[in-house]
């Protein structure tokens, strides 16, 4: 089923409302008392709109076989938990929600029991209410059914952007912004019960494990963008060499694994490198098995995410596994997920305390000029590249081309060159 914009605003909002009022009801029951368990201002909880709307586009396939849509929603669901926990204790040094006291748990973000709950409620919209939700948005006349989806957009970027502000106690930036976060934070209290105090003791009361002061960890060695910028670089390059080497070893030839038109680049494993460092970062000096399991867990949700982004945006399948045993679509392979749980615990404990050093020699020697030109040159290549795969995704249907660019693709890029390239790319 194709979805078209207004489809997946609709059903972001329906389940960022739901998910507030669920979350909302529950806190209260539990602790007798009122708590709006929002992350922003207004009635919504954006990351289960988010992880809704992720599971429809990418699970859509799964459909027609409940077991694996059913292990897919609970992969996805729990990888979108665990990094926003992740992100969120990067942002204010404290966890947002705790699960270590409960068994089977990871890191404390994650638990069994609440990944099997997220893998039965995304089963069951995938698999149902998104079909309700649309057959009643679409009941609605084209043009009234795109004002509220564009007044709710707007709610929720000024809301988001209230909520940033004053997360970081910079009120003093938008003052007009900030009060009218407010407004509508004071509108949704009263809509819950009771109007609450300022946006910041709600997130603490609602979320008791922030109150916990943190030690404030200083590193010295923090993970910046630049850090990050290079290890993606870094990680693209090793990765297309270690694909290659493999793929000589297991099938007996040379294949092209790169990602990009120039350059030995595989995308999926340098931004694969960049996110288990910037989300491990602080956790490279616990246990193996740690790293181990949280790359298992990631990097399966990780390619599966990759390859369904790829063949929707370039109607290509760049990789498919169905001839290898315990797949899921074709997309993910148990044994390559616990590659990926391998790579983890190498790059963390063993290469990237190595590469961190290298990278701070280049950049002493270098300083910013060697970084801005490489960072000017993944930028190009990465925009050529993405012209010349929806070009080479056109021809494959007969279309002629129709702009400047279609043609300039056509002679630089043509199927025989773009074969080289992605030599496993099969048009869908």
């Amino acid at each position: 089923m194709n979805h078209t914009v207004y489809d997946i605003a609709i059903l972001f909002f329906t389940y960022s409302f739901l998910a507030w009022l669920a979350e909302t009801i529950v806190a209260t029951v539990k602790e007798k008392d009122f708590k709006n368990r929002g992350f922003a201002s207004g009635p919504f909880c954006f990351i289960y709109g988010f992880t809704g709307v992720l599971l429809t586009v990418v699970l859509q396939d799964l459909r027609g076989n409940p077991f694996f849509l059913f292990l897919g929603c609970t992969v996805v669901s729990t990888a979108v938990e665990w990094f926003t926990g992740k992100i969120l204790e990067r942002m204010k040094q404290k966890k947002w929600w705790d699960y270590s006291a409960k068994k089977w748990n990871l890191d404390g973000y994650i638990c069994l029991q609440y990944s099997l709950l997220w893998g039965l409620l995304g089963y069951v919209a995938v698999q149902y209410a998104n079909g309700m939700f649309l057959s009643l948005y679409h009941l609605l006349p084209p043009l009234l059914g795109k004002i509220p989806v564009w007044i709710l957009t707007a709610v929720g970027l000024l809301d988001i952007t209230g909520s940033y502000l004053s997360i970081y106690h910079m009120e003093k930036k938008l003052p007009r912004l900030f009060g009218w976060s407010q407004k509508l934070q004071r509108w949704t209290l009263r809509f819950g019960g009771r109007i609450s105090q300022r946006m910041e003791n709600r997130i603490q009361r609602a979320y008791p494990a922030t109150a916990q002061s943190a030690a404030a960890e200083k590193d010295t060695d923090k993970c910046t963008l630049t850090l990050l910028f290079w290890l993606l670089v870094i990680g693209a390059l090793l990765g297309d060499i270690v694909e290659t080497i493999f793929c000589r070893l297991t099938m007996g030839v040379w294949m092209s694994r790169s990602s990009l038109v120039w350059g030995p680049f595989s995308i999926v494993w340098g931004l694969a490198i960049a996110l288990i460092t910037a989300l491990l970062y602080r956790d490279r000096n616990k246990k193996e098995s740690h790293i181990f399991l949280v790359g298992v867990f990631l990097g399966g949700a990780y390619e599966y995410i990759c390859s369904v982004f790829t063949e929707i945006v370039f109607g290509k399948v760049f990789w498919d596994y169905s001839g290898i045993p315990f797949n899921l679509g074709g997309r993910i392979n148990l044994l390559y997920c616990f590659f990926w749980g391998i790579a983890a615990v190498v790059w963390i404990k063993g290469l990237l305390p190595h590469m961190t050093r290298l990278i701070g020699l280049i950049l002493q020697k270098t300083g910013k000029v060697l970084t801005t030109v490489l960072l000017v040159f993944m930028i190009a290549d990465i925009f050529v590249s993405v012209l010349a795969l929806v070009r080479y995704d056109s021809r494959s249907h007969g279309i002629a081309p129709q702009q400047r660019w279609e043609e300039i693709m056509d002679v630089y890029f043509d199927d025989a060159k773009m074969d080289r390239i992605y030599p496993n790319a099969i048009a869908q």
